[in-house]
């Protein structure tokens, strides 16, 4: 069984969990599948909104496909979260990619 596969199957069981989310959304990034990718980012930012690595990765892949308003978007709201949550490591990478979109 394939990763996607494995994922889909435990979200099937448990669609809140998002460590697996997470993973089904990099799997879905690394065959190429940016949309669906995406999507799997914004579930977990609905269901699990102090999820911090979410607002990275997406950022990273809106970045990639050249949606630069939208990563700006995801990483201010991303490090805001980071720091509310005390993940001070995701906080500083986030703002100096934010850093570098707004220089």
């Amino acid at each position: 069984m394939d990763k996607i596969a494995a994922l889909s199957q435990i979200l099937e069981a448990h669609p809140t969990d998002a460590f697996a989310r997470y993973g089904l959304a990099i799997a879905y990034a690394a065959d190429g599948n940016n949309d669906q990718a995406l999507t799997e980012y914004e579930i977990i930012l609905t269901q699990t909104p102090e999820y911090v690595p979410a607002y990275q990765m997406s950022a990273q892949l809106l970045l990639k496909t050249g949606r630069q308003a939208e990563a700006q978007t995801r990483l201010t709201d991303g490090l805001r979260v980071a720091r509310q949550t005390g993940n001070a490591h995701a906080a500083s990478e986030m703002q100096a990619m934010l850093d570098d979109l707004t220089s």
